[in-house]
């Protein structure tokens, strides 16, 4: 697995939170895109809960109802605000359905920082101070690319590329990033027939099984399936009761859930891409608190692309069982 090099600068602001006054009475509202059945956010919530404790603040995650719902996520963003908090974190999973609300909070001295997910254009199209988050098209270039190693050596590929959710940021962009590199591929490699499939999949286990398990009931000379969420977990299994031994479909994507942990152990997952959840829960607060206490200004923070391999699996599971990674 690579090693991420950690963030020297807030690191540094971290270690110095023992020797500055805490902030009592602090108020901070974290609201998202997802429901509380999501197995990753419970460790982006473990962060924020561990940070929040440390500076003594107020603190409240709004899940949504329904996994994905952006007008859920606009009516909680809506109702944290009423209360005037001195923070807000949110996820920026559509281009223009939060952007009045975080222009409206931001002119009300709210400090907004954007987790997870943010405007694909950036601070130039949301109002929102900071972003701390993965790279999307990167992290997905990366899977695509380490994926590779695994193909077969000759012969056609046929690579499907699942989208979880469909026009929101962070699935569209690790998609993008996945075939970039599938096209490249097979642009360096004239002699084989590749063919990259989209397969619009969903934000349930249950339903992304039945639809990635009927397109290879078609398909049965899938290569490679990438998700663009954790959901390829479900995947696996439909291919472990099928009979289907592992490596025949490779599978592949992000973010190390027990779930998932649990089907690159048996082998059907080769590779999965960490975004590091818990410091996207813990790293918003502890800037929230900076701001509010000594006036410094939300920075970006990149959580990485770390790569994970079958054989990095013993030293993650007890971290995911902790609800840490």
């Amino acid at each position: 697995m690579k090693k991420l090099a950690a963030t020297a600068s807030a690191a540094t602001l971290v270690l110095a939170l023992g020797g500055m006054a805490q902030a009592q009475g602090m108020n901070i509202a974290f609201t998202h895109h997802s429901s509380a059945s999501n197995p990753f956010w419970q460790a982006v919530k473990k962060g924020f809960d561990d940070a929040c404790a440390r500076i003594e603040a107020n603190c409240q995650m709004i899940f949504t109802q329904t996994e994905g719902s952006i007008a859920e996520q606009s009516s909680n963003m809506l109702a944290a605000l009423a209360a005037n908090p001195d923070a807000l974190i949110t996820s920026i999973v559509d281009n223009n359905a939060f952007d009045q609300i975080i222009a409206d909070a931001r002119a009300n001295g709210v400090t907004v920082i954007a987790s997870n997910v943010d405007d694909t254009e950036g601070a130039a199209g949301n109002a929102r101070q900071a972003f701390i988050g993965q790279g999307f098209i990167p992290a997905g270039y990366s899977l695509g690319k380490k994926m590779s190693e695994f193909f077969p050596a000759e012969g056609p590929i046929k690579a499907v590329v699942g989208v979880s959710a469909p026009g929101q940021n962070w699935s569209e962009q690790r998609a993008r990033g996945v075939m970039n590199y599938l096209e490249e591929f097979k642009a360096a490699n004239p002699d084989r027939e590749v063919e990259i499939v989209r397969l619009d999949t969903g934000t349930d286990g249950a339903i992304v099984a039945d639809r990635v398990g009927a397109y290879l009931n078609a398909n049965p000379d899938t290569t490679a399936y990438f998700d663009t969420g954790l959901w390829h977990a479900w995947v696996a299994q439909v291919l472990a009761d099928r009979g289907v031994p592992p490596g025949q479909v490779l599978l592949g994507g992000f973010d190390i859930v027990s779930e998932v942990l649990q089907q690159m152990e048996t082998g059907y997952i080769q590779v999965q891409v960490d975004q590091q959840p818990y410091m996207q829960g813990f790293m918003p607060v502890m800037e929230a608190y900076l701001t509010k206490t000594v006036g410094l200004s939300p920075a970006d923070i990149d959580t990485g692309q770390g790569l994970v391999l079958q054989e990095d699996v013993p030293g993650l599971k007890d971290l995911a069982a902790q609800g840490v990674r």
